[in-house]
């Protein structure tokens, strides 16, 4: 695979967007770079001296024409309009084809200040970039379709900050996802009574991400738009949610219009089934816990379709958006299935409905439930450590027995000879970071990467969904 640079963003216009600089980092330092993400982009070949010339330094990447990028939006924020808000800490560095032939982007968290930055030093700290390396490896194992941590330096700042221990190592993160144009994108140019440049976007992301578009027009354009970000969100919080995964902060400029999970700030994996768990501590009244966050994402959706009325039709976008309950729990059911590694049939939902009632009554562990049930009748639970039994686990035992595993097979791998799964809950993401911060060991932390790579080949759920895998090639 060669590396295929692709502008696409860039062509919509200086009104989307503003050219930057990088921030110059006195010694960096390359703490991770996802080997496999760059063979499927075609930058596996890169030098060490390259690989910090373009993801430390930002120097362009060979063959891609444009300056990095801050991108432009605004967003509801806990819910508030913020109409002063922008990539204030990133840019869209660049753009490229995979594999596939998939549009893909160049992120950056960390990278310096930008028009957006505000009072912001527009940096990141080396534990922040650590937690979104854990996030998306941990989701990515475990069927989510999320965005990549392709690569981390330390950058030898050091930083302040009041929610960390100062002062705090900096670093510089690279992210690789299919697309960063958010539901605030479009907030801002309607806010701006802009809608030629509404229009302009809704065929950006129909050409990048949407093909089957191709051919549609004014509002019936707009309508099949909303349909298929309907669509894309409605699977995302439902594999959120069958991942025990709380994101934390769902404001309208961190969903994006491809419904893929990324800027991973102060998220949580449930340890047992909670429905009112937050991960953000200054969610005080609960807005983005565990059980609300399809509540979060339907109503992103109402923003983002009161920001297309001037190019759309009402009661058209509304009967859109009163497609997301169902959309919902048919993807529910699909996430459950997939996790639970069973084939969907008549009856999963209630099944899966049962399987809830029981993680909420018994409070086991939420991802050893799983990891025990993997496979159905093919499964590990007559070895399992926990006891498996009550009025809510029987009625839930009936409804899977019925269940027929999908790739039963999988469970040969070493993976699921362990007595208890990895999970990401906070005290294993805390140890893994403490030899860091005392004394710059990264032993504990490569063994926990090493943990969840193993998952990711056990558990092999790329197959059993739309996303972001390189075996993902229909």
């Amino acid at each position: 695979m060669s590396f295929s640079p692709q502008s696409a963003f860039a062509l919509l216009g200086p009104e989307f967007a503003d050219a930057v600089d990088p921030a110059d980092f006195p010694a960096p330092q390359l703490r991770w770079w996802n080997q496999r993400w760059a063979e499927e982009i075609g930058l596996d070949h890169l030098s060490a001296a390259d690989r910090q010339r373009h993801f430390a330094a930002f120097a362009p990447l060979d063959g891609y024409p444009h300056v990095p990028l801050a991108m432009r939006y605004h967003g509801h924020q806990f819910r508030h309009y913020n109409p002063q808000i922008g990539d204030g800490r990133g840019f869209l560095f660049a753009q490229m084809r995979d594999s596939a032939g998939r549009l893909l982007d160049f992120g950056t968290k960390g990278s310096g200040q930008t028009p957006w930055s505000r009072s912001g030093d527009g940096r990141l700290t080396l534990k922040g970039a650590v937690r979104e390396i854990l996030a998306a490896e941990m989701l990515e194992a475990l069927g989510v379709y999320t965005s990549k941590a392709f690569c981390v330096y330390e950058t030898g700042d050091q930083l302040h900050r009041h929610d960390e221990p100062s002062p705090a190592r900096g670093a510089v993160l690279t992210r690789l996802q299919h697309s960063h144009v958010r539901f605030g994108t479009f907030q801002r140019h309607a806010h701006e009574q802009a809608p030629d440049r509404l229009t302009s976007l809704i065929d950006h992301v129909a050409d990048m991400y949407y093909p089957e578009l191709a051919g549609q027009s004014g509002v019936d354009k707009t309508t099949a738009f909303l349909e298929a970000v309907t669509g894309a969100s409605a699977r995302l919080v439902a594999q959120w949610m069958a991942a025990g995964f709380v994101h934390g902060v769902l404001n309208t400029d961190n969903l994006n219009v491809t419904g893929e999970s990324f800027d991973y700030g102060p998220w949580r994996f449930l340890p047992t089934y909670k429905p009112g768990f937050t991960a953000a501590y200054f969610d005080e009244t609960g807005l983005y816990a565990y059980a609300r966050q399809p509540e979060a994402v339907f109503w992103a959706l109402q923003q983002l379709a009161a920001a297309l009325l001037s190019v759309g039709e009402q009661d058209a976008l509304v009967d859109v958006l009163n497609t997301f309950p169902d959309r919902y729990t048919a993807a529910m059911t699909n996430a459950w299935c997939c996790r639970l590694g069973v084939v969907e049939q008549s009856g999963s939902e209630a099944m899966v409905r049962a399987f809830i009632t029981f993680l909420n009554a018994s409070q086991l562990p939420f991802e050893a439930a799983i990891f025990d049930h993997f496979c159905a009748d093919n499964s590990r639970i007559s070895a399992a450590p926990r006891a498996y039994s009550g009025p809510e686990y029987e009625a839930f035992a009936d409804l899977f027995a019925s269940h027929r595993a999908d790739r039963p097979e999988r469970l040969s791998h070493a993976y699921f000879d362990r007595p208890d799964p990895v999970h990401m809950a906070i005290d294993v993401m805390e140890a893994a970071w403490a030899p860091i911060h005392e004394s710059d060991d990264w032993s504990a932390l490569h063994d926990l990467f090493a943990e969840v790579a193993q998952a990711r080949a056990g558990y092999d759920l790329g197959r059993n969904r739309t996303g972001f895998l390189p075996e993902d090639t229909a």
